[in-house]
């Protein structure tokens, strides 16, 4: 079996410590980045089976139907960049762990930090001291402040318990089941969505995106915020409508924005907009990349790869493919 591993840009996978459950594999690792169609047909045309990078790479029918010998995509959590369907009628199994039970702490980690960066404006006061300026304005503390998370899910409970540790108040939003199961477990919710955006400090978003959840976080949303409020999102730029965030940010509503993903990933050009705004944070779609992270996801993803191998698949998104092929 050949196997492709898509997009580790730094190589960082052959080091840890569950490659080696691809061992007796042929696998090649790709660790530069194609959008272009032709290329990354002809790159993974000779692959049975491919790896994802979380949705580095785009898998659409124009690509598949150019990969007679693809049978297998694996990777893990959720998957708006792979076309379900076309993978199903090109017979090709995607399998994706979407409900680990193993802990992780990354994203919460990376949101609570951008969170203190920007509330100390860490960065420009480094950029300042580097130039030989000294200090530059005056940060905010943490401490008696209100956050409030939208979405009630492991990350954003874990990022409630750093609040807690730093004596910051959390108030709820997100769906409705996720605000009926906050306040049943004793969670201060909102009253409404309007007070949910317009009262908090701080804004943090901890969504997965889907078909219902794409563009929740709307240009209303934005304008009920203070002026001195800071909005941080380490889940995805989909969540929130189309340019939504740089009008709000060029209209001073919120303050500053502390981000982590973007519309368009990799980012490759310079000024980005968004990335680039004068009243932003931003970092590279770290929040995941870790490598305590990496051997978490990876031996998940390994997994699959192995148990499919042997003819037993774990975590199909599409059965239907595999029960197909055993009947013939």
């Amino acid at each position: 079996m050949k196997l492709a591993i898509l997009d580790d840009w730094f190589d960082t996978l052959r080091s840890l410590p569950c490659f080696r459950k691809l061992d007796g594999l042929d696998v090649t690792v790709f660790t530069d980045h194609s959008d272009d169609l032709a290329q990354l047909a002809a790159r993974l045309r000779p692959f049975d089976a491919v790896v994802l990078i979380r949705e580095r790479t785009q898998i659409t029918r124009a690509l598949l139907e150019q990969l007679p010998n693809l049978k297998l995509i694996s990777q893990r959590s959720v998957y708006p960049h792979i076309d379900v369907e076309a993978c199903t009628d090109h017979a090709v199994l995607l399998c994706s762990n979407m409900h680990s039970d193993t802990p992780s702490h990354a994203a919460a980690e990376h949101s609570w930090a951008l969170i203190m960066a920007a509330m100390r404006d860490i960065p420009t006061q480094m950029q300042h001291l580097q130039s030989g300026k000294w200090q530059r304005g005056v940060g905010k503390s943490l401490f008696g402040r209100q956050l409030g998370l939208y979405g009630y899910g492991r990350i954003a409970k874990q990022v409630a318990d750093y609040a807690a540790a730093f004596g910051v108040k959390v108030v709820w939003w997100g769906s409705e089941k996720g605000r009926a199961r906050a306040a049943a477990e004793g969670r201060t919710v909102a009253a409404n969505r309007h007070a949910f955006f317009a009262e908090p400090d701080i804004i943090s978003l901890h969504v997965r995106l889907k078909p219902e959840t794409k563009g929740i976080i709307t240009p209303d949303d934005f304008a009920a915020m203070r002026q001195d409020a800071l909005f941080v999102n380490t889940s995805r730029a989909g969540l929130i409508a189309d340019g939504a965030l740089l009008a709000a940010l060029n209209a001073g509503r919120p303050g500053k924005a502390a981000i982590d993903v973007f519309d368009k990933e990799p980012i490759t050009w310079r000024e980005d907009p968004v990335a680039c705004h004068p009243h932003v944070i931003a970092t590279p779609h770290i929040g995941f990349v870790t490598e305590d992270e990496f051997e978490i996801q990876f031996a998940d993803i390994f997994d699959q790869v192995v148990a499919w191998h042997k003819g037993a698949p774990l975590n199909m998104i599409n059965p239907a493919v595999w029960h197909e092929r055993s009947k013939r």
